[in-house]
């Protein structure tokens, strides 16, 4: 090869050998199917003029869009966990994104997704509530939507994928009443929160079936936050007649309850029971380990993964709603109230 010339590419060779591409590929890849003359000839131009192999470019992989409300603690984690698993079996990319620090900016979370578009499949949206401005871009560009565990009322015909918080609220009432407390307090989710009302409403059936009548003091409102369950169970455990125990709505806000116990010099379960929700990793580890109601969260990312690709490929969804079982975990965070507290009650429970 001269000092003035440069490499040639594939087609350049072929062009001066005067053989086709694919002939001088064959060459190049040392394939068998070539005369001994005309691999010569094409030897002969590579030494004289040198080979320059053409990058070629990746095909781009294909991208699942999962959008949060909020990156924080062991919720998203689990979530991503689940829409891995899928995303691994069908070598696909995930990208997340998060609405909480968003929503102020122009350049937001949908300018990503659009951006990808070529390669995006869809959108799982997390606990997110989405505009109505936000979901019809979505649409007009045909890009599936589907939630998860969503926060607020869902649109018509969205497909969604959630857990039983219903009967969630249910159990973990039920099963403090079955441990003979009648002073049960609650530390609810915020306003907007579906699945938060959901939880109160089974707290209240509970109640109801167990004879107990509520009492709307022992209701504190939350946010689904550590530093909100301990604000709200500091007021539930400084009022006259406190609770005997907590059904905090969500795990994180438990853990706020066993920070405003230790504050206040009681013991958990001798001096209160806490019950919890979600079972996170990490609560089977608190002193001691909590009792709560899972909701398979990696179960349900998967689940609705598993949808979103039904819907990009165009194909017929079996179910527009999924809603997975919860079930209570019980572990030694709960017990039977201390005996001669006030306000205990009389009789014996009668969880229905």
């Amino acid at each position: 090869m001269t000092a003035e010339s440069s490499p040639l590419t594939l087609a350049q060779l072929a062009e001066l050998a005067g053989v086709s591409t694919a002939t001088v590929s064959k060459v190049v890849n040392g394939r068998s199917e070539v005369s001994p003359e005309t691999r010569a000839a094409v030897e002969d131009l590579i030494r004289r003029h040198g080979y320059r192999r053409q990058r070629r470019r990746p095909a781009p992989t294909a991208v699942v869009e999962v959008v949060f409300h909020a990156l924080e603690g062991d919720y998203p984690v689990e979530i991503i966990k689940g829409v891995e698993e899928v995303a691994r079996e069908h070598q696909l990319m995930v990208a997340v994104s998060e609405l909480q620090h968003q929503q102020a900016t122009e350049q937001g979370w949908l300018e990503g997704v659009l951006r990808r578009r070529p390669t995006g499949i869809g959108v799982i949206a997390v606990f997110s509530s989405l505009n109505e401005a936000e979901r019809e871009q979505l649409a007009r560009r045909e890009i599936p939507l589907v939630l998860l565990d969503p926060a607020d009322a869902p649109g018509r015909g969205t497909p969604l994928v959630s857990a039983g918080n219903w009967n969630g609220g249910l159990v973990a009432t039920r099963h403090l009443l079955e441990l003979g407390h009648r002073r049960i307090g609650i530390i609810t989710g915020p306003d907007y929160a579906l699945s938060g009302r959901a939880r109160f409403d089974g707290y209240r059936t509970a109640l109801d079936m167990a004879g107990v009548p509520a009492d709307p003091g022992l209701v504190a409102c939350g946010d689904f936050l550590i530093e909100g369950g301990m604000a709200a169970a500091q007021r539930l455990l400084r009022l006259p007649d406190p609770p005997t125990a907590i059904f905090a709505t969500n795990d994180g806000q438990a853990i706020g309850v066993y920070h405003a116990a230790r504050r206040l010099g009681l013991r958990i379960p001798d001096d209160l029971s806490v019950v919890g929700f979600d079972d996170l990793p990490s609560v089977r580890w608190a002193t001691p380990p909590l009792t709560t109601v899972r909701q398979p969260l990696t179960a349900m990312a998967a689940a609705a993964t598993t949808m979103l690709l039904t819907l990009a490929h165009a194909g017929p969804l079996l179910q527009h709603r999924i809603e997975l079982a919860t079930e209570l975990v019980v572990r030694e965070s709960t017990a039977p109230p201390p005996p001669g507290r006030p306000g205990r009650g009389g009789g014996s429970p009668s969880a229905g």
